[in-house]
């Protein structure tokens, strides 16, 4: 590539047509544990593959999208802060990231650029997991991006929730994204990040809590403390490095079930595996590529 955004000039790409590339793009990436997860996928089905991780910063997008082009990457997964801006950027959109307004696997098609968005699913295996029964559930929901963009498209599919209350520094992000909600048939309330009070009794009182923001990746104090959560509340943080973020280690303290980050992460990436070979991810290796960095939580 040419530029500087997505600079591959010091990466050897085989010119056989049995090799591919893939990769990661947001700000900041350096944290990423997607190549350590892939790569060890593609080792293990022995498969000419690789997946490097690459900086874009905002204004970066467009020029680093059409470097990918030129150098006909197969793939690539998307992170912040460009989920919702990727969508202007690919030639088509699947069903689920039309819905969502927000894009975090990327699909090479013969020259065409599909976007789709696995973090749906990604979010909502380790919620199901936990949770059978959504009647009657209030939800909080911090953030209002790309994440809790994919959260309101999966939780619409559930029956019996009450409310999800959001909260957002943005005020005219989070005002889209309650639009979203609203139009997938869910009754969904701001919250003003400021009123403390309310963000607590609201907080106290949720049974499902996620963090869809960039809050606790370098070790940010928590909005909410051990005193707004419940030991009945599920916690669920999508920030998988550090592992135990501040949100989760005051849901410790409260007693209150966790739903770590990297859970997420590895059931989007299984989606991801399998929208770009056609095969089925080996779960097993990849999760144990990750949790050999982690080590299994306590």
């Amino acid at each position: 590539m040419s530029n500087v955004n997505v600079d591959v000039s010091n990466q050897q790409v085989a010119a056989d047509k049995s090799s591919k590339t893939f990769c990661i793009i947001g700000d900041p990436v350096e944290h990423s544990l997607s190549p350590l997860m892939h790569n060890a996928a593609f080792k293990y089905l022995n498969l000419n593959y690789s997946y490097i991780a690459f900086k874009v910063k905002v204004n970066e997008l467009k020029e680093s999208v059409e470097s990918l082009h030129d150098i006909n990457i197969a793939g690539f997964n998307v992170t912040i802060p460009h989920k919702v801006e990727m969508t202007y950027y690919v030639d088509r959109l699947s069903d689920e990231a039309t819905l969502a307004g927000s894009v975090n696997t990327v699909k090479n098609e013969d020259g065409i650029f599909v976007g789709y968005n696995t973090d749906i699913y990604g979010l909502m295996a380790p919620i199901e997991e936990r949770i059978s029964n959504f009647e009657g559930m209030e939800i909080l929901i911090l953030g209002a991006g790309g994440s809790s963009r994919a959260a309101l498209v999966g939780l619409s599919k559930k029956k019996g929730i009450k409310t999800i209350f959001m909260v957002n520094r943005d005020q005219q992000k989070l005002s889209k994204v309650i639009e979203l909600g609203t139009s997938l048939g869910l009754n969904c309330n701001p919250i003003d990040y400021l009123d403390q009070k309310k963000l607590s009794q609201i907080s106290s009182q949720s049974k499902l809590i996620i963090n869809t923001t960039s809050v606790g990746l370098k070790n940010e104090t928590s909005l909410l403390r051990d005193d707004s959560m419940g030991k009945e509340s599920i916690v669920f943080d999508i920030i998988y490095k550090p592992i135990m973020t501040d949100l989760l280690e005051c849901a410790k303290r409260a007693h209150a079930k966790l739903i770590f980050g990297y859970e997420m992460l590895l059931n989007q990436g299984y989606k991801s595996f399998e929208i770009w070979t056609g095969m089925n991810a080996p779960r097993k290796v990849m999760r144990k590529a990750l949790l050999g960095i982690f080590g299994e939580p306590n």
